[in-house]
């Protein structure tokens, strides 16, 4: 369905109070080229208050005092090094109004027919000179309803970090005076070994070959039964337990697998990120808001994959996460870059397919004063990389949606019959 919206306001929103200025260093994480790029979401609530923008802009405004880095600017030191310069110059805002109600729309759960650019901060003023770190548009419907779209730069903020910050502005929003979490900076827990940024840097000026795919996006839920009914076979048969991830995972690459029907001896890759904050020693503080993450890489076959069990499958996830402190800590070390190898540049091919588990993040709990999201919408950042993200179904439902764009078009329907033909 067309729809109109009318964006009534574009501002900048700054710290309510004087914040501390200067230069931040970021982590070697936060410095990856990989997260030189912006994360775009959707929050879209049912309901929400007529001043829902002044209360969530405010909210921000008083959020940008402890959290005050994130309403300063990238930039880049003498030595080439990604740096944060706290200069309070605040993050972009902007009010706007939709002519329909989210009913009308279904709650926008058909993700390829929305308008995105309607709903994201559609640009940023002339005068600014480097990009805000935080863009956010709130759109109120005609029915009350609320849809934030937010685009966050990566480079400063995990997913953790950025609902963290979310709900930090929530709490603020409901007029608390304390914050629950306090933000903890802390981007000195990962400084480089000498030889780590000269290695990182010679493999990034390896330029890839682009790949010449398209990929279309595709949803699935799963129901919460039938994830409870994969983990009970997977007890059933290994004696083990296992997470609704490590079966949705084990799933998803299964199943695409079979529907590509990829060439004898292909070597597939799944790959997902593992937050790592636990792992250090000593952990990092409860509070930190940066980049601490680190690839988990399965490799298979195409005939291995085609003929596995989802146990069996689940089996390689499980292995390979168990050498998760392993791996981080060599990394960490810079043993894997002197070697050659960057973890965090797997092939960009249609042999490479990543997952993300965005349920337990926090987005879903955020709630500013009229209740929690009803579903958070990802927003494809790259036609070339499959990807699948593993979000809640809209509340009331139970279960996962699987949202993806994974696949080339002659295969979308071939994985959608795979993936409904073992619900």
């Amino acid at each position: 369905m067309a729809f109109s919206v009318i964006r009534s306001s574009r501002n900048t929103v700054r710290p309510r109070e004087q914040t501390p200025s200067g230069t931040l260093d970021l982590s070697a994480i936060d410095r990856l080229p990989v997260l030189r790029c912006n994360a775009r979401t959707l929050h879209v609530f049912r309901r929400g208050p007529e001043q829902a923008a002044r209360i969530i802009r405010e909210a921000l405004s008083r959020a940008l005092v402890p959290y005050y880095p994130l309403a300063g600017r990238l930039k880049e030191s003498s030595q080439g090094q990604l740096q944060i310069e706290c200069s309070g110059e605040g993050l972009w805002f902007l009010e706007a109004s939709a002519d329909c109600t989210l009913h009308a729309v279904n709650d926008f759960e058909d993700v390829a027919s929305i308008p995105y650019e309607e709903l994201l901060p559609d640009h940023i003023p002339e005068n600014e000179r480097i990009e805000p770190l935080v863009q956010m548009q709130v759109t109120q419907f005609a029915c009350g309803g609320i849809v934030i779209g937010l685009i966050f730069c990566h480079s400063i903020c995990d997913g953790l970090g950025a609902a963290q910050f979310l709900n930090a502005v929530g709490e603020l929003a409901k007029g608390v005076e304390h914050l629950s979490i306090q933000p903890v900076w802390r981007r000195d827990f990962f400084p480089p070994p000498p030889h780590h940024q000269a290695n990182l840097t010679a493999l990034v000026n390896l330029p890839p070959p682009m790949p010449n795919y398209r990929l279309e996006h595709a949803n699935v839920d799963i129901l919460l039964d039938h994830i409870n009914q994969l983990k009970r076979e997977f007890q059933r048969s290994t004696g083990q337990t296992c997470s609704s991830f490590e079966t949705v995972a084990a799933t998803f690459w299964s199943r695409r697998t079979q529907a590509i029907n990829f060439k004898e001896n292909t070597q597939l890759k799944l790959v997902f990120f593992a937050n790592c904050r636990q792992l250090l020693d000593p952990p990092l503080p409860n509070g930190f808001y940066g980049n601490c993450f680190f690839p988990v890489t399965i490799t298979g076959s195409s005939e291995q994959l085609s003929r596995a069990s989802i146990t069996d499958v689940v089996n390689l996830i499980q292995e390979a996460k168990a050498k998760l402190p392993v791996e981080f800590a060599k990394y960490m070390k810079g043993d894997l870059l002197k070697d050659g190898e960057d973890p965090f540049a797997p092939p960009l091919t249609y042999t490479t397919l990543f997952i993300s588990e965005w349920g337990r993040l926090g987005f879903n709990q955020v709630d500013y004063g009229w209740g929690p999201p009803v579903h958070i919408v990802p927003i494809q950042g790259s036609s070339i990389i499959p990807v699948g993200i593993v979000g809640y179904l809209p509340l009331p439902k139970k279960g996962v949606r699987l949202m993806t764009w994974c696949v080339e078009e002659v295969h979308r329907q071939p994985f959608l019959d795979q993936m409904m033909a073992h619900e």
